[in-house]
C-alpha cells in the first residue's frame, strides 16, 4: 500500500523516514525530495530493486541509474580512485546540484545498468534526502517520472506518474531547483560536461582552472 508523508510535519517526517528506511531495506521503491527534482530511489546494492526502479520509469539498462550519498566520505568506498578533479568539485559544490561520473570500485557488488565500470554520484542538498541516505546508505536514484515525461517537482507530480509502483512518498514541498543536476564526466583524460544544469560550465571551469571551452559537452542527451 502506497503511503505519502508530509515532511513539513515533524511527526509525519519521522514516521515517513522510518517507513522509507523499511521500504528500501525490504527492496521496495521510495520517492524523496532533493534540491533539484524529486527522485525515485532503491537500495543501490539490491539488483532486483534497481531493476524495479528502471521498470517503474519505463527505462532500459542502457541508461544506468546514478547513486546518491549522504556524506562526502561515502564515496571513498565506491570509487576506484577519487581523482583530484573530483575532490575539487566536491569541495566546491557538494552537497548540491552536481553529479560526477567516475570509475567505480571493481569490488562493488551492484548492478545499476550498463554503466561500463563507471558510476554517477551526487550528494543532494536536502535535509530529508540526507536523513534517509544516512540511515540506509547509498541509494540508486533517478528522477521521479516516467521516462519521456517531465521530471517531478513535487511529490504529487511524482505520485501521479508512478502511483502504486512506489511504496513511500516523502513530501518535502516543491523542489528548489526544478531542474536536473549538472553532470560532469571525470572518467576520461579531461573533464567534460555531459548535461548542463544549475551548476554552470563557467563555475566548473573556474574551480578546475581550465578554459570553459575544454569542458564542452559531447553528449547533452
Amino acid at each position: 500500500m502506497t503511503e505519502l508523508f508530509d515532511c513539513a510535519d515533524a511527526d509525519q517526517r519521522a514516521t515517513g523516514i522510518a517507513s522509507a528506511v523499511s521500504a528500501v531495506k525490504g527492496g521496495r521503491l521510495v520517492v524523496m525530495p532533493t534540491d533539484t527534482v524529486y527522485g525515485i530511489g532503491a537500495d543501490a546494492f539490491d539488483p532486483e530493486a534497481v531493476a524495479a526502479l528502471l521498470s517503474a520509469k519505463g527505462r532500459g539498462r542502457d541508461m544506468p541509474v546514478g547513486v546518491l550519498v549522504g556524506s562526502w566520505h561515502t564515496i571513498e568506498g565506491l570509487v576506484y580512485s577519487v581523482p583530484h578533479t573530483a575532490r575539487e568539485l566536491i569541495r566546491a559544490f557538494w552537497p548540491g546540484a552536481l553529479s560526477l561520473v567516475v570509475q567505480q570500485a571493481p569490488s562493488l557488488q551492484w548492478d545499476l545498468g550498463d554503466a561500463n565500470g563507471s558510476v554517477m554520484l551526487r550528494m543532494p542538498l536536502h535535509p530529508v534526502a540526507i536523513e534517509l541516505l544516512r540511515e540506509v546508505g547509498p541509494m540508486a536514484v533517478s528522477s521521479a517520472n516516467v521516462s519521456g515525461r517531465p521530471a517531478a517537482g513535487t511529490a504529487a507530480e511524482a505520485r501521479e506518474q508512478l502511483g502504486d509502483l512506489v511504496e513511500v512518498y516523502l513530501d518535502g514541498g516543491p523542489a528548489q531547483r526544478q531542474a536536473a543536476s549538472t553532470i560532469v564526466d571525470l572518467t576520461g583524460a579531461q573533464p567534460r560536461i555531459l548535461r548542463t544544469g544549475p551548476i554552470s560550465a563557467e563555475d566548473i571551469a573556474r574551480v578546475l582552472d581550465v578554459d570553459v571551452s575544454a569542458l564542452a559537452a559531447t553528449n547533452t542527451e
